[in-house]
């Protein structure tokens, strides 16, 4: 049947141990990571809002908007390359660092990788909050790309194979839950920094990006790495012991054989790039490009760190416009809660279909009413009415995000590919991403000028054509152990053909033994 979920032979399989405190919080101080990206996400679209750092660093924007003549074209008075290349660089560095990284975490562990992402993180932040020209400036951004690529490439491979079977899909979406506090942090210190007289606000809101990378960078010394990663690093006893701390208990052999079969299949692969391209591994492939392309095309991260900047376009005012971009932050962490507690319940297709159905509804209202009252020309105003009606559709529709395509678009990935393609898969994932931010994220405010209200028209289409996707090529992962995640796809009526019968019986063959 099209779309099919998981149908297979004797169905999936329980490992004995349970849910432990110390996993829980083992993954919960690794989702930290998370923070990173969340709070570079949210203070971006805030400090490129402050008449103080846009008269510093982009005068010819900051004239513009200061601009009081009639007839002004609200679609247009942001449009700037160089301003969308402050906000936009960090993610072509992520893309970068992300090969690197995919590197760095497979041949020396996961909490390696994460503790690169605090430090450099850190150096980062450091040089934004004293930066005193355009230049210093981006080589900041810079840095704080690479500490997103390293902690984004990690994170989530490190809390899919650190979590049980039963809760994998709550605890790898605390990296979600993550971001969204990040994103909501950022909005309410730009809140506060926006009022501070002097001018030197921007410069606080930058500088305390330090906060989350040394947390970070603290979590990455303390943190065991995973038994997949000491496994792999050929370590059997020390991979066993950590097994059996973060399950509960000493009878782990059938998990353990799984990861030891795993571990066999990965050391004999020379190159994760060249083994990924191979037809048996075409599922996730597909999966791991498609979904992070995806989800960029939604167009949430324009939503979320250009808030404060599309808002005013849209003539909330300054402290409105970050006030309106708090709200749409506490909005997206509530919504992520929802996902935590429903993901692995109901399953990750019903949460992507949900949350599409609902993008599109509000990408089309806001549309609507933005080309009503604005039309091709860009003049107008929102009455307060009409003002409130479009920050309830935003919300609406951050809100259907944040319980779909924003953690699933990380969980998804991170728990299809088997151990010897994670690394290759989860780079592809997070280089994928990082790309399609740096393009959105370039080209958004000039898109806004030139298609105007047409451009949630735009998104809106790609989300009916994502949801379409979901619907036919994804089948449901839910309570599926990762080494077990063959027999999914063997399952499945499209990429069945792709799997060899021996990706599916070899491991239950090995323990038969």
């Amino acid at each position: 049947m099209a779309g099919g979920g998981f149908v297979g032979g004797g169905g999936a399989r329980s490992y004995e141990g349970g849910v432990t405190v110390f996993v829980v919080f083992t993954c919960l101080a690794a989702a930290m990571g998370g923070l990173l990206f969340g709070y570079d996400l949210g203070i971006s679209g805030g400090v490129t809002s402050m008449e103080s750092f846009l008269s510093k660093f982009f005068p010819s924007v900051y004239h513009k908007m200061k601009n009081e003549s009639g007839g002004q074209n609200q679609y247009c008075k942001f449009d700037s390359q160089l301003l969308t290349l402050f906000t936009s660089c960090l993610y072509i560095a992520a893309l970068v660092a992300s090969f690197f990284a995919s590197s760095v975490t497979r041949k020396f562990g996961r909490k390696i990788s994460m503790f690169v992402a605090g430090v450099v993180f850190l150096m980062g932040s450091v040089l934004n909050g004293v930066a005193n020209n355009i230049v210093l400036l981006i080589i900041g951004r810079l840095l704080l790309g690479i500490g997103v690529g390293f902690a984004n490439q990690s994170v989530p491979v490190y809390l899919a194979e650190m979590a049980p079977t039963k809760i994998r899909g709550a605890l790898n979406m605390g990296f979600q839950m993550a971001i969204t506090i990040g994103i909501l942090v950022a909005g309410l210190v730009n809140f506060g920094t926006a009022k501070i007289k002097g001018g030197y606000g921007w410069r606080i809101s930058l500088a305390l990006a330090a906060v989350p990378s040394l947390m970070m960078t603290l979590a990455a010394v303390f943190l065991p790495d995973t038994p997949n990663s000491i496994l792999e690093r050929g370590h059997p006893e020390k991979a066993k012991k950590m097994l059996q701390k973060i399950r509960g208990t000493d009878n782990v052999d059938e998990e353990f054989q799984d990861l030891l079969n795993a571990t066999e299949v990965a050391n004999r692969v020379e190159n994760q790039w060249i083994n990924i391209t191979q037809p048996r591994y075409r599922p996730q492939l597909i999966i791991c490009f498609l979904v992070p392309f995806f989800q960029q095309l939604t167009g949430i991260n324009v939503i979320m760190f250009y808030a404060p900047v599309l808002f005013m376009t849209l003539g909330f005012g300054n402290e409105a416009s970050l006030m309106s971009s708090v709200i749409t932050g506490g909005v997206n962490v509530v919504a992520t809660l929802v996902s935590i507690f429903t993901v692995d319940k109901f399953g990750r297709r019903i949460l992507f279909l949900q949350g599409g159905v609902q993008m599109i509804i509000c990408q089309i209202a806001v549309g609507v009413m933005i080309g009503k009252e604005f039309g091709v020309s860009g003049e107008g105003s929102f009455s307060k009415g009409e003002a409130n009606w479009i920050l309830f559709f935003v919300c609406a529709y951050v809100a259907a995000f944040a319980w779909s395509w924003g953690p699933l678009g990380w969980l998804v990935p991170s728990e299809i590919c088997p151990l010897e393609i994670r690394s290759a898969g989860q780079a592809i994932n997070v280089s994928v991403n990082m790309l399609f931010t740096f393009l959105i994220g370039q080209v958004f405010l000039t898109m806004l000028c030139h298609l105007k209200f047409g451009l949630f028209f735009f998104f809106a289409g790609f989300v009916i054509i994502m949801t379409i996707f979901i619907t036919f090529f994804l089948p449901e992962t839910k309570n599926v152990p990762i080494e077990e995640m063959n027999r999914v796809w063997k399952a499945h009526w499209f990429w069945g053909k792709y799997i060899p019968d021996e990706a599916v019986t070899h491991g239950r063959q090995d323990r038969a033994v």
